[in-house]
């Protein structure tokens, strides 16, 4: 009987050490932007991409409204208001909309 298990394991070692490995990628849980120099009364944005990331496929915002990587061009509030990053699905149709009401929930204290 043992000698089945030990078969039966060294068969999926096997099995799976022949199986392409396609590369993944970690999801960070939390993405920090760092605050910028010249406003020092608002603390930096927090993005919860663990949040975003278990509601929507990679694909939805890589690479249409951000890079694939964490460092990119530096994101605005004129520019989310604009509807461009963030803004692009908090417009208030596809997510609530960016306000200064809701200024706490992406700029957190740490």
């Amino acid at each position: 009987m043992a000698i089945r298990w030990i078969v039966l394991a060294a068969a999926c070692v096997v099995m799976f050490a022949s199986t392409p490995v396609h590369r993944a990628v970690a999801a960070p849980a939390d993405i920090q932007f760092p605050a910028r120099e010249t406003v020092t009364d608002i603390p930096p944005a927090v993005f919860p991409h663990w949040f975003h990331r278990i509601r929507f496929k990679c694909a939805v915002c890589h690479t249409k409204i951000f890079p694939m990587e964490i460092t990119g061009p530096e994101i605005t509030m004129d520019a989310i208001s604009a509807g461009q990053y963030c803004g692009a699905c908090h417009n208030s149709e596809t997510a609530w909309s960016v306000t200064f009401d809701k200024c706490p929930v992406c700029h957190v204290q740490q």
